[in-house]
């Protein structure tokens, strides 16, 4: 009961150093002029905070409260020109599977072939994204669970690391979406009284039906909705959009809390590998739907990054890109991710049952 008492107290004080490290991350970042500053900086500040032992996983609350606002911001940069770009959808889907397939080709290859990890270690941390799916399966394997999280981790922060400048640049450079935020324009209460609501009622039926990022992708399409019919023009004001970037940031950066800085960087060199053979897949099926079905590269970059619908969608939003069409292609991906792992874990319990029978020898957890 004593530890139990003992707890609150520490994780609250590990949350308000998260909190105020994650705000000068953002303030540092804004000073710099860097794309998406009040993202980008709390990441970088939550990261280090995680590696330092902090607790900086936010409560459930914050995280609903900071995907709902998202959610909404992002879906208020959908306009009704979307609809005419909505029947090419979905051959870029069936390119998108292929640049996944080969990026987990490539990535298992890299662990398997080149590194000498375990089968079940290799093929789970090479699946981009889902990681509550992978996780799941990957628990009733004998995968190496901390290999598998922090291969996945890293490869989120550093997908962030890499897009947020290139999409800058391809944008016009830093100083364009140097606050992240955008104005809210003029709008009436009913307006945003009317978006509240109705993101509201598609936010929470899209959280029962346990649709994959469904609080901020239930209010992405309730905004959407309204804004591409025009009932509504308005978008969130800064006093709602600031908070819930950094707290995505925050979230981000959470996804290493408990896990060591040594076990950390003994993994760091293979998670750039599997990062860069992710890049490679993704990227060549990237040239292919620029090429093959005349999207727009920054579009395109986004929707097949193997990365978090939430982060990525957040980004669509603040770099003007389409944030429908990339929300689209990660959802789709998550599902066909999530269809697959419990398919894959059945085959790879039962390759390590004949293996066990037949005598063989299954290398150990490495890290």
């Amino acid at each position: 009961m004593t530890g139990r008492r003992g707890a609150a107290p520490r994780q609250l004080r590990d949350l308000a150093i998260t909190i105020a490290a994650a705000l000068v991350g953002g303030v540092v970042a804004n000073a710099l002029a860097l794309p998406v500053a009040w993202l980008l900086g709390p990441v970088v500040a939550a990261t280090l905070c995680s590696l330092s032992g902090l607790d900086t996983r936010p409560p459930e609350f914050l995280k609903t409260f900071a995907f709902f606002v998202l959610g909404i911001q992002a879906g208020s940069g959908v306009s009704p020109q979307v609809a005419s770009q909505i029947a090419l959808w979905p051959l870029s889907f069936l390119i998108q599977f292929v640049g996944v397939f080969l990026a987990v080709v490539l990535c298992y290859a890299y662990l398997r072939r080149g590194l000498r990890w375990d089968h079940a270690s290799a093929l789970f941390a090479s699946l981009p994204g889902a990681l509550s799916f992978v996780v799941a399966a990957a628990s009733e394997t004998r995968a190496d669970m901390g290999r598998v999280v922090i291969i996945q981790s890293i490869r989120l922060l550093m997908l962030i690391a890499a897009l947020v400048p290139l999409l800058g640049a391809l944008e016009g450079g830093g100083d364009v979406m140097g606050s992240s935020i955008r104005p809210s324009g003029d709008g009436s209460a009913f307006e945003y009284a009317l978006m509240f609501s109705a993101c509201a009622v598609t936010a929470w039926l899209a959280a029962k039906l346990n649709i994959p990022g469904g609080m901020m992708l239930g209010a992405l399409i309730g905004s959407a909705v309204l804004h591409a019919t025009d009932i509504v023009s308005v978008s969130l004001p800064a006093f709602l959009a600031l908070p819930s970037l950094v707290l995505l940031g925050i979230i981000v950066g959470a996804r290493l809390s408990g896990i060591k800085i040594g076990a950390f960087l003994r993994l760091l060199v293979p998670s750039l590998g599997c990062f860069a053979l992710s890049l490679v897949g993704t990227g060549l099926a990237g040239i292919a739907a620029v090429v093959l079905v005349d999207l727009p590269a920054p579009n395109v970059a986004l929707a097949y990054a193997p990365g978090a619908l939430e982060a990525l969608t957040v980004l669509a939003f603040q770099f003007d890109i389409d944030p429908a069409y990339v929300a689209a292609h990660h959802v789709v991906r998550f599902f066909a991710i999530a269809m697959v792992v419990p398919f894959l874990a059945k085959r790879v319990s039962r390759r390590e049952a004949r293996e066990n029978a037949g005598g063989d020898t299954i290398s150990a957890p490495g890290e």
